[in-house]
């Protein structure tokens, strides 16, 4: 029988100055030893591990660069010999220039040589029709000048101890055993998108579930009242607009910690902010299960143009 290999990779570019002034984009490709052809950094996933853990730590592995996770840019799915299905998950990838200088790269028996080429000579330089067809979804962002993204990620607290006569005080629950359990799993995937900040409902919940991030990343959290379900009960969401608003304007990789109730609105938020066409995309990236969180990628330079792309995890453990 077939089997399905699931992987992850990325496509890394980044802005080089030119002579006469400006910048252009060039794309990093791998010239792989053993297989002879050119393609992108990506690998199969370890066991338990998640497609955006794959993906940086595939990327580290073969090129020795160190990235966050930028805009979504879809699955490609081809056939091996022996009859098995590689399904591969790709995002764009900035690499910035202190993680251009800190590449420990060296050629190895997997990969023979990395090489940055400008972004309209990469296409015909790869091996292989799927990646050029992923490819093709990259310099679609590029035509339009949405390269360099930031992103917005939306979670839902772990899940927590219910109301009771121990806990009569919704805001004082604390994670139950496996709450807690979900949110140290949380923190490698969270990770992968390179949080700059991270801001928490005022509930001790959702306060417990981003504290393993923050102490990864050594990073404040900022208790955040507009994001709490009692202020959201109060029914005043002028606030949690202006909230939103400052975020898209700041264009920083952020972790927003809140309540079931609260997401629809902060989804409705962020689409305005954005000036994004609704969907049926809008309402499933805010059905979130506990520990669940989507990631809405953003336009650094026009965040006016709306949402980029969004992916949703709702969290098995």
């Amino acid at each position: 029988m077939s089997r399905a290999i699931l992987a992850a990779g990325t496509v890394c570019w980044r802005r080089v100055p030119k002579p006469g002034g400006g910048s252009r984009v060039m794309v990093l490709l791998l010239h792989r030893t053993k297989q002879r052809d050119v393609s992108f950094p990506k690998g199969k996933l370890d066991p338990g591990e998640s497609m955006p853990q794959a993906a940086v730590r595939e990327t580290k592995e073969e090129t020795g660069l160190s990235v966050a996770l930028g805009s979504n840019l879809g699955t490609i799915s081809y056939q091996l010999s022996g009859g098995s299905t590689k399904t591969v998950q790709y995002w764009a990838a900035e690499v910035t220039p202190k993680a251009a200088l800190a590449s420990t790269f060296t050629p190895n028996s997997e990969v023979q040589a990395l090489e940055w080429v400008p972004i309209g000579e990469a296409r015909k330089r790869l091996s292989y029709d799927p990646d050029r067809e992923l490819y093709d979804v990259f310099l679609q962002l590029a035509e339009h000048d949405l390269l360099e993204t930031f992103s917005v990620t939306l979670l839902r607290h772990a899940k927590a101890e219910a109301r009771s006569e121990e806990f009569p005080h919704d805001h004082l629950r604390p994670l139950a055993a496996a709450g807690e359990d979900q949110a140290e799993t949380l923190v490698p995937i969270l990770e992968a998108f390179g949080p700059r900040r991270i801001l928490s409902s005022t509930a001790v919940r959702c306060l417990s579930t981003v504290e393993p991030l923050a102490a990864s990343l050594s990073k404040h959290v900022r208790a955040t009242p507009e994001l709490s379900q009692d202020f959201w009960d109060a029914g005043d969401l002028g606030q949690l607009r202006r909230l939103v608003g400052r975020i898209v304007a700041r264009g920083k990789n952020v972790v927003l910690c809140s309540h079931r109730p609260v997401l629809p609105d902060l989804v409705r938020e962020l689409t305005l902010a954005t000036g994004s066409l609704p969907g049926s995309y809008i309402e499933k990236a805010a059905a979130l299960p506990p520990a669940g969180f989507s990631v809405f990628h953003l336009s650094r330079t026009r965040p006016g143009a709306g949402i980029l792309s969004v992916e949703t995890y709702p969290l098995k453990h």
